[in-house]
């Protein structure tokens, strides 16, 4: 029989300084115990103690040359997770913050958000800890050039099939594919994400957002409520919370609040205007990684230093980084009135927001289940690549929502508690952990 506190404190042990996989390794652990204890056969076959060790763990040196022909030495990596469903998937993020263990935690939170799809994929995270802001067009260039010619030894459309993250859209899924291409002389579903002239899938770009919502859509309709009129609040202005502001648009919200490292921006008039919500894909693309610009644009009031959660609201959207709201900040939106809070980003909240939240019984949703929606479109592509087919942006949309209504499902069935609050977080990781490890199971060790 397993017991929480032993097992963390093995695993910690075993894998120092990397904080951020521990506290996922620990929510996940926490949630699916009691059901690995009660199902002899994940008891027998030693399922926690294999799916939380990556199948395989690549680094390598990425040698690349700025534009005052000075030698640039980065670090690259892929976690290649678990493979038990499938080819392993998951992004590729570009930021000066990554390290192994942050790549550890993402590619074993992507293990349960692609078994909530359905969808045949694994888990698996990648990226560089090469910052991107302040870097020109050719010096990115140079560099993903570089980072994919030793990546390229590790994918394949059925083995790996990463994505963009963090840092990594599609401009830069396009410098990689092109090399790709260059080395392997072949066009394939190796990258998702990429560009509608090249096989990619419509709806991709917006998919994260438009799938977070859906579900969302679904929280409000289990509580007899809708998104009209709502006042939300996202954190971050990348290709996530644009989608999220799009789809929150349309469907009647008012989105009064974008932030970046900055600060934040407060638009009371709502970013709601086509040229308002395009915008924010420039400021993205600026590589300037700031929203201030947004403000003197559009006449809105820009708060520096601040963070975007004082902002009292009915809906606060993370969609940033992990840990970006923590126990204090969700302590300040309970005491202004939130109505709901859901994850877009990745473990976006802390623990102890987690815990504030559910305390005063405000639905809480996680990012595993929330953000399914982009990983879900990539497994869309990734069969549209393979059929040599490219699908209508209705039909795209339409299966996306499908497998945003079946995640929310299989969340309230494995976590509606017995006075009807909701547990998403439980729900999800029960959720998609069963099908991993019957698989894991049924395919012996």
């Amino acid at each position: 029989m397993y017991k929480l506190d032993e097992f963390m404190a093995e695993l910690e042990r075993k894998n120092p300084a990397q904080p951020e996989f521990i506290q996922a390794a620990r929510e996940v652990v926490a949630s699916v115990i009691d059901v690995v204890n009660n199902t002899p056969k994940y008891l027998n076959n030693k399922i926690l103690d294999r799916i939380v060790e990556p199948e395989r763990v690549v680094q390598f040196r990425v040698e690349w040359e700025d534009d005052n022909h000075q030698i640039q030495v980065n670090r690259g990596y892929r976690v290649q997770f678990n493979s038990a469903i499938g080819p392993y998937k998951g992004g590729l993020r570009f930021n000066k913050n990554v390290t192994v263990g942050t790549l550890k935690f993402l590619g074993f939170e992507q293990i349960f958000k692609n078994s909530l799809t359905t969808l045949p994929m694994g888990g698996g995270k990648g990226g560089a800890d090469f910052d991107p802001v302040g870097k020109s067009d050719n010096e990115i260039l140079r560099f993903c050039r570089s980072f994919m010619t030793e990546l390229q030894k590790y994918i394949g459309p059925d083995t790996d099939v990463p994505a963009g993250d963090l840092g990594v859209g599609g401009r830069e899924i396009g410098f990689m594919y092109g090399q790709y291409k260059r080395i392997r002389q072949e066009n394939t579903g190796v990258l998702t994400g990429k560009g509608q002239t090249w096989g990619g899938s419509l709806i991709r770009p917006e998919a994260t957002g438009f799938g977070a919502l859906y579900f969302t859509n679904e929280v409000m309709k289990l509580n007899n409520d809708t998104l009209k009129g709502k006042r939300v609040i996202v954190s971050g202005f990348g290709n996530v919370a644009w989608g999220a502001v799009t789809k929150a648009t349309e469907l009647g919200a008012k989105v009064i609040a974008i932030s970046g490292p900055d600060g934040y921006v407060l638009d009371e008039a709502g970013v709601s205007t086509p040229e308002k919500i395009a915008y924010m894909l420039e400021l993205r693309s600026s590589n300037k990684n700031i929203v201030a610009p947004y403000a003197e644009k559009f006449g809105a009031k820009f708060v520096p230093g601040k963070r975007i959660w004082e902002v009292p609201c009915d809906i606060a959207f993370t969609a940033a980084l992990q840990n970006e709201l923590n126990g204090d900040d969700a302590k300040l939106l309970i005491k202004n009135g939130v109505k709901y809070a859901i994850e877009i980003s990745n473990m976006g909240c802390t623990p102890e927001a987690i815990e504030a939240f559910q305390a005063a019984k405000i639905p809480f949703c996680p990012g595993k289940a929330v953000n399914a929606g982009g990983v879900a479109v990539s497994g869309l592509e990734m069969s549209q690549n393979a059929e040599h087919l490219k699908w209508a942006a209705a039909d795209v949309d339409a299966q996306l929502h499908r497998i945003m209504e079946n995640i929310f499902a299989a969340c309230v069935k494995e976590g509606k508690q017995a006075d009807g609050y909701v547990d998403y977080v439980k729900g999800a990781n029960i959720a998609g952990f069963k099908k991993v490890a019957d698989a894991m199971c049924e395919l012996g060790y």
